[in-house]
């Protein structure tokens, strides 16, 4: 006890008066000195509550009125009618207060006051003032506190003692302050056991924050239904969540605010350094969280980066990244350095970029697992010597890619390649190709004719003696079209140097075995000079010769699919679409609004690692610009599909699924949809996953929300809602597809879309990523060579060497490990990690509402019921997109995962 002692008295409490102009959440109070009286332990509830006696002595604070002060004076020496109650509370120190934010260092203030002050305040008033009654304001320190409880890990409990009245009715909300030299982490409140306050916010020292912090209980009240006690709070963090618009933010605020993506450039550093902003008319993008900072001298329109030596991007602070999953983060990020140690030194050496060598790759990029999960008799890590360390782990996939003991084929095989596109890490691409020959959408004037090159030679033999309109009337022919996404930048990427891109359509055919098989592809370029042709049709190879250009042409497939996927369908759908409606809803949604309490688990560390990816991923020269064959023009692609092809309401599985042509509606299979290609493991588990999401939505809407009418004048809710759309997306906020929200049920549709986007969605598009992008071979992010054609002088060079012209094409060897390292980081689960359908402390959080907590034990148990169905499916040899000899199983949206890269997991929210 005294070492926890110790480590809390460490805060270096100051005990000097406060003199500092009061903008609490409560009207203006005056603080007197620390009074005493006498009183005895009493249980909460007010029912079996005993009146105060002498026995023991309390410290509290006097709080007298003032001109528009809810808090009445109260005599402290009548305490007839006076009761005791007793407040657990859970806190964490951080450890990373001077390691990754700089708090503002402002000089000591006066204060009367030590460690924490609690007062609590009641959901009703008092009739005789019409102002909510309050406790007593009781401060604890930490020295000499008795009840202080290490739970290891800096985080600690303690109990408090407040004194309230007789009639005081039931605990609606606690004020808290800070009286320490550091932020404490407050976890939870609990009042007698009785009542109880999910906090989980960072509570800034007094003399940093004039602010008094106020956390509601768990109890859930719509606007219509706050009581009178609550009403005021209510608004008033509200308002403190929104700020002014104003100023720079600092690190230790929790304002929510919205700002364009103009920080992803530095012209201060040269004009190679200049990016367009992002979000506006010519460039649409959702909004970004607003940071304030200065602007850079060379352009005022454009937000100064900050310095990550010294400080970090501002989010609010609950939204930072913090204690073990930062720490994650950072230990992958040192892993990476280490694997890139051995491609550096390489690429030195030799004073230029060193191809990939394919034939070591097995024995020279990839651990030996064997070894590496040994031990030796010692305890010590002689099994594992430096070069064994520096290499990365083997990818799942790659054991399924040798051909022979410890050689990896080159290319990816047929059948691989297009079962990924059922069961990859890009499975949401993939469509019905309803025209034969494909159309363009793009102007023909500026990019050429809208025809394609493909014609009825080119797959009639592909198609099992079918006529090619037998195989569309049939639904058998599928596509994966790129054309009309790249074509627009392809001038601009293909002049960058070491980059070549196509845009490509690739015709699948469905077989008799469920199975997707590449029967066509075709590569545009622009059409800068009528006398060659701009389109080139690739199909199955007959010899030796076509067989290196198939294998190019669809490593060119591949690298428009990694690009596709990493920019559109994770980046746009996921992180950026879905940051607008969190800052929304913490500026409109109290966390004592159903809706809020419902979608928290889910909005929970995007703010943070969007910040991050504004840092490092879609920076200048960052990750994104460095490892796609896009580089810097990557963002302009994705404001293109913003403006083009981005629909809120396309974005739930099943539409998405329609939208594709993947699925039709019918009302008499499960889920209402039938599939066309029945072993699309996607799809299949993710309808399971994405039903028992609206079954749990619908419950909890039409629990809360009796009729429609409820809904349509919900205040807090529509203002969330209008504020994502109008502010958070403005640039497509006239699109008339955005659903109106007048109806549970349509309100039952908004929710279940953003948390299947913010858990399952991300889940599969992210967690499997190094596992099948890992070998760079198989999907290569980018391209350094276009395909050769008979005329070009490097034709010879193709045939003379197919296998060295291959390798070269491919990424460079500092590029693949550069890459690799990324992919680990970002596809790692946390130890922390909270997954879909685990819900904590149940019971507390949804207090006296029992059938809220009985739809969410189905829907745990339903989460679980799904897991074991996908166990049971990738044991199916049926499926064979998912069982198989050399077919691995699809695991990526099972929910439950352990720690690292597992490729496999469901948490809740958007999180690495």
């Amino acid at each position: 006890m005294s070492g926890t002692i110790n480590m809390f008295t460490s805060f270096s409490l100051s005990y000097k008066r406060t003199n500092t102009t009061n903008i609490d959440p409560i009207y203006p109070i005056s603080h007197y000195s620390i009074s005493s009286c006498t009183i005895s332990n009493v249980p909460l509830l007010v029912s079996s509550c005993k009146k105060l006696k002498s026995g023991c002595t309390l410290k509290f604070v006097k709080a007298s009125l003032a001109t528009e002060d809810f808090i009445e004076e109260v005599n402290v020496d009548d305490v007839s009618s006076r009761l005791k109650v007793t407040a657990t509370v859970n806190v964490r120190i951080s450890k990373e207060v001077n390691v990754f934010k700089k708090l503002t260092e402002l000089p000591q203030k006066d204060s009367s006051y030590e460690g924490f002050v609690f007062q609590l305040v009641s959901t009703q008033v008092d009739p005789s003032s019409m102002k909510p009654k309050v406790s007593k304001e009781s401060a604890l320190d930490w020295s000499k506190c008795t009840s202080l409880k290490d739970k290891g890990r800096g985080c600690f409990s303690f109990k408090v003692k407040l004194v309230i009245d007789e009639d005081f009715g039931e605990p609606g909300a606690i004020l808290v302050r800070n009286h320490y030299d550091n932020e404490l982490f407050v976890e939870t409140i609990s009042i007698e056991d009785c009542f109880h306050f999910s906090c989980n916010s960072w509570i800034q020292p007094a003399h940093t924050s004039k602010e008094k912090r106020i956390f509601f209980s768990n109890k859930a009240y719509l606007p219509s239904q706050t009581p009178k006690g609550m009403k005021y709070l209510r608004d008033r963090e509200l308002k403190n969540k929104r700020g002014d618009g104003k100023g720079q933010r600092l690190l230790v605020d929790r304002i929510y605010d919205y700002d364009t993506y103009n920080d992803l450039g530095n012209p201060d550093k040269g004009v190679e350094f200049t990016r367009s902003t992002l979000g506006g008319e010519k460039n649409p993008h959702p909004r970004r969280c607003r940071t304030g900072r200065p602007n850079t001298a060379t352009d005022v329109n454009v937000e100064k980066p900050v310095n990550l030596l010294i400080s970090s991007t501002y989010v609010p602070r609950d939204e930072a990244l913090e204690g073990t999953r930062r720490k994650d983060i950072f230990m992958g990020v040192w892993k990476g350095v280490l694997h890139n140690i051995p491609a550096m030194v390489t690429t030195l050496f030799n004073r230029n970029e060193v191809s990939i060598d394919i034939s070591n790759l097995a024995t020279g990029l990839y651990r030996n697992v064997s070894q590496a999960e040994s031990l030796n008799a010692y305890g010590l890590f002689k099994f594992l010597d430096i070069k064994e360390m520096l290499k990365f782990e083997t990818p799942k996939t790659v054991s399924y890619m040798i051909d022979i003991p410890g050689n990896i084929t080159s290319y990816v095989r047929d059948d691989e390649f297009g079962r990924q596109t059922l069961a990859g890490m890009n499975p949401v691409s993939i469509e019905r190709l309803k025209v034969f020959p494909p159309v363009s959408k793009l102007d023909p004037s500026m990019h050429g004719p809208r025809e394609s090159n493909l014609k009825e030679e080119h797959i009639i033999c592909h198609l099992n003696g079918m006529s090619v309109q037998q195989a569309l009337d049939e639904k058998k022919l599928f596509i994966l079209d790129y054309h009309d996404i790249y074509l627009p930048f392809l001038d601009r990427i293909n002049a960058q140097e070491g980059r070549k891109a196509y845009g490509t359509r690739t015709i699948f055919f469905l077989t008799t075995a469920g199975t997707l098989k590449p029967i066509a592809i075709e590569l545009s370029l622009p059409p800068n000079d009528s006398n060659l042709p701009s389109k080139q049709v690739l199909t199955p190879p007959v010899d030796a010769t076509t067989n290196w250009l198939w294998q190019l042409g669809k490593a060119h497939v591949c690298s428009n699919d990694a690009g596709v996927h990493q920019l559109f369908h994770h980046w746009l759908r996921v992180h950026a679409c879905m940051e607008p409606f969190i800052i929304a809803a913490h500026r409109h949604l109290s966390s004592m609004h159903p809706v809020f309490k419902l979608l928290n688990p889910h909005m929970r560390h995007l703010l943070g690692i969007n910040s991050m990816a504004r840092e490092s991923l879609i920076s200048a020269e960052g990750i994104i610009e460095s490892g796609f064959s896009s580089g810097r023009y990557s963002t302009h692609m994705v404001c293109a599909a913003y403006r083009n092809w981005w629909r809120f309401d396309l974005e739930g599985l099943p539409q998405d699924l329609i939208r594709r042509g993947m699925a039709v509606p019918d009302e008499t299979r499960p889920h209402g949809l039938k599939l066309l290609i029945e072993d699309y493991p996607y799809a299949n588990d993710g309808l399971l996953i994405w039903s028992a999401i609206q079954e749990l939505v619908h419950t909890y809407v039409n629990y809360y929300y009796h009729d429609d009418n409820v809904v349509i004048y919900d205040t807090e809710l529509q203002s969330w809602y209008s504020e994502a759309i109008n502010v958070g997306h403005a640039d497509v906020r006239e699109a008339s597809w955005w659903p109106k929200l007048c109806t549970t049920g349509k309100l039952t549709e908004i929710l279940t879309i953003i948390i299947w986007i913010s858990s399952a969605q991300h889940a599969a598009l992210n967690f499997g990523q190094y596992h099948y992008g890992g070998y760079v071979p198989n999907r290569p992010p980018l391209m350094q060579k276009l395909i050769p054609k008979e005329h070009e002088l490097e034709y010879a060079s193709f045939i003379a060497d197919p296998h060295g012209y291959f390798v070269d094409s491919l990424p460079s060897l500092f590029q693949t490990t550069k890459y690799m390292a990324v992919l680990d980081i970002i596809s790692a689960h946390s130890q922390e990690e909270e997954y879909l359908g685990e819900i904590k402390d149940m019971f507390t959080s949804w207090p006296g509402e029992p059938k809220i907590i009985e739809a969410f034990y189905k829907f745990s148990m339903e989460i679980r019921k799904i897991e074991n169905e996908i166990k049971r499916r990738n044991l199916d040899p049926k499926l064979r997109n998912r069982c198989g000899a050399g077919i691995p199983p699809y695991e990526l949206l099972v929910p439950t995962s352990e720690p690292g890269v597992t490729g496999r997991g469901i948490p809740n929210s958007i999180s690495i």
